[in-house]
């Protein structure tokens, strides 16, 4: 494991559709992708009672974590568990797989299993909830377009019809009700140590403003 620079940045309608044919010239579209280029992801998102994840994004704080549970496509048969770190504008993403039934044991409150279990986030999850008062907080569900390169490790994604629920007891139910965000769309961008010239181009990474934009607030919101 290791940190990898990420960006974010907010487009609009227009981008979106000259992004996607630019992407497609130099980059290869990620293999686990539908035949429309997308995929569906559905993400549980956790926060304290005193909602320490979304106060610390929204301050712009240089080091904070947040946990999340991810599936993919509606397919509850691989599921994971999730620890995003930031440090200075720079992520890790630690996981673990997760299943189903200890997916609504969390939900339901019955979380002694996490300690159980062997596996060190699982049990960095169990402390926090017992100690901090973790709790799922709500579902983020987008599309998303993937294109990666293997110079750089570099990965581009562009999410759309982004949409969340207050309901966490409906994460693992298929096409549950969530409301939709109008007009927003995220263009991402992951690499490890350089980025390659001819994607900062094609994206134009120099010309944007890196913003400091997370689905997660913007459903709380």
């Amino acid at each position: 494991m290791k940190f990898r620079h990420e960006y974010k940045h907010r487009v609009n309608n227009l981008d979106l559709m000259l992004l996607r044919q630019r992407l497609a010239g130099v980059m290869q579209r990620d293999k686990y992708a539908g035949k429309d280029g997308t995929y569906y992801i559905k993400s549980l998102y956790f926060d304290t009672y005193t909602d320490k994840a979304l106060r610390e994004k929204l301050d712009g704080v240089d080091k904070r974590e947040k946990f999340r549970i991810r599936y993919y496509n509606e397919d509850i048969s691989f599921i994971r568990l999730e620890k995003k770190s930031k440090i200075n504008g720079m992520c890790l993403k630690e996981s673990a797989p997760i299943t189903a039934e200890e997916c609504q044991q969390i939900l339901d409150g019955d979380i002694d299993f996490l300690l159980k279990r062997n596996v060190p986030l699982f049990r960095e999850l169990y402390v926090k909830m017992r100690t901090g008062l973790l709790r799922p907080k709500c579902i983020v569900a987008y599309d998303r377009e993937s294109f990666t390169c293997a110079a750089g490790n570099t990965r581009v994604t562009l999410d759309t019809n982004i949409r969340g629920s207050y309901n966490v007891q409906s994460f693992l139910t298929p096409n549950a009700s969530m409301t939709q965000l109008y007009h927003t769309s995220i263009l991402e961008v992951k690499w490890d140590e350089y980025l390659p010239e001819i994607i900062e181009k094609t994206i134009g990474l120099k010309n944007r403003r890196t913003a400091a934009f997370s689905k997660y607030a913007a459903v709380r919101f």
